[in-house]
């Protein structure tokens, strides 16, 4: 399965994605609003979405919400330069990634590429425990006292990469290169943004957390120092 569905209204936007894509051998899908995006997007058999956040009918982010409400397709978001407060968003609505725009579309199938790797990557044979928690890179899947927990791709690899070194302290820029790959030219911050729904979605707060622990000026460990 290698199709991607880019869901912008700019028709120059979808057609230079579509033809950078397909070159790279992708098959494309499109659509030029939000409401149209959804209704392919829900209709399965994609590999990754591209949304656009400022659509028509339907915002992108409203469309990321309602397809991660069903789905754990891998979603890269289309943003404005300058709008944090929708790229922070729509990360925490469970968006994988964001391109800002004007973008490159070399960088665009670049970051495609990359998701499309770490989520049908290599698995570990094993899977990790630690107390209560197991974490599956067969199934990539995560459940906490038995019960599975419903959690994006990236945020899936984050914690994997985490709990796979118990005890270690990652810098947030090795979290970057392990996690979003060497050539992510994004900040720090989405570190941060995505540890916040990930705790979220392990159920503990920053005052008393059992699995991730942050380490002031420095980064995250999973787990306990020895």
């Amino acid at each position: 399965m290698n199709t991607v569905l880019v869901v912008d209204d700019e028709p120059s936007v979808r057609k230079v994605a579509t033809a950078y894509l397909e070159r790279e051998g992708f098959q494309v899908q499109t659509a030029a609003d939000g409401l149209d995006g959804l209704r392919q997007a829900e209709a399965g058999g994609l590999a990754l979405v591209v949304l656009d956040v400022m659509l028509p009918l339907m915002n992108g982010l409203e469309v990321c919400k309602q397809i991660r409400a069903s789905s754990n397709v891998p979603i890269i978001l289309l943003t404005a330069r300058g709008e944090e407060f929708d790229r922070v968003l729509g990360l925490e609505l469970g968006a994988d990634d964001y391109v800002v725009k004007p973008f490159s579309p070399r960088e665009l199938v670049a970051r495609v590429k990359a998701i499309l790797r770490r989520t049908s990557g290599e698995a570990a044979p094993l899977p990790v425990v630690y107390q209560d928690l197991r974490v599956d890179p067969v199934t990539r899947t995560v459940s906490l006292a038995g019960q599975t927990l419903d959690m994006s791709a990236l945020e899936f690899d984050l914690l994997h990469e985490l709990a796979k070194s118990p005890g270690r302290v990652f810098t947030r820029n090795e979290l970057i290169t392990r996690v979003w790959g060497e050539d992510f030219p994004g900040v720090d911050r989405v570190v941060d943004v995505h540890m916040v729904s990930l705790r979220r979605h392990l159920g503990e707060s920053g005052q008393s957390p059992r699995f991730i622990q942050a380490v002031r000026g420095v980064g995250y460990r999973f787990g306990h120092a020895e």
